[in-house]
């Protein structure tokens, strides 16, 4: 069962979003947060696998609580679920460590989808930011270069080959089709990235790749 927190200030959002995902036969909503430092208390009290997280809040923001909850608790995911896609807000949510992002007006699979594969350690990209966010990222050059570099030598070629599917977006079913090997197989080396790169999910170890130029 993944359970998850909604963070928002407005009641009803919090309420649509409850009646949705308690439908689903494997979520339920275990606590509801009015603003970031409600949420980032809630994250510690419950440890939820995901909270959907608002972006403009009262007090704390969605930025900064995501920044604080990732920081004290590693094993819980955030998805931003908002209205604003100003560029800086997004990418503000995914440096701060954010698993996904999803724009208000996704439609319930989408919503439901993306919190399944945040819990999953998947990550997840709305489809009208995906093209923005990954040339903002790819532009993003590392400032000591030595630092990218001790660590980019010590991926193997088939990881590589990994991050720059990673980087086209592919799943991790559409890797293996194109490497022609298992999908498990691709789960072991991805595994392997994200020990290496010190990051917690698929779309942060691509967001790494393109920010420290290993791929394109």
């Amino acid at each position: 069962m993944i359970r998850v927190v909604i963070a928002d200030d407005q009641a009803i959002v919090r309420a649509g979003l409850t009646v949705v995902l308690d439908a689903e036969p494997d979520m339920t909503v275990v606590g509801q947060a009015a603003d970031g430092y409600e949420a980032v208390a809630l994250a510690a009290e419950l440890q939820p696998d995901v909270v959907c997280m608002d972006i403009r809040m009262p007090g704390r923001d969605g930025i900064q609580a995501t920044r604080d909850i990732v920081a004290a608790h590693s094993e819980v995911r955030v998805l931003v679920v908002t209205t604003f896609d100003l560029d800086d807000y997004v990418f503000g949510a995914l440096e701060a460590g954010a698993a996904g992002f999803l724009l208000k007006g996704s439609d319930e699979a989408t919503i439901t989808g993306a919190i399944r594969s945040v819990a999953a350690g998947e990550g997840t990209l709305d489809q009208r930011l995906t093209r923005r966010v990954l040339t903002e990222f790819s532009q993003r050059r590392p400032t000591v270069e030595t630092q990218r570099a001790s660590v980019a030598d010590h991926l193997t070629p088939r990881e590589i080959e990994i991050l720059v599917l990673l980087g086209q977006g592919l799943s991790n079913k559409e890797i293996a089709a194109q490497l022609y090997v298992e999908p498990t197989t691709v789960k072991y080396h991805l595994a392997s990235l994200l020990t290496k790169t010190g990051t917690r999910d698929r779309l942060q170890v691509a967001l790494w790749a393109l920010r420290n130029g290993v791929v394109s």
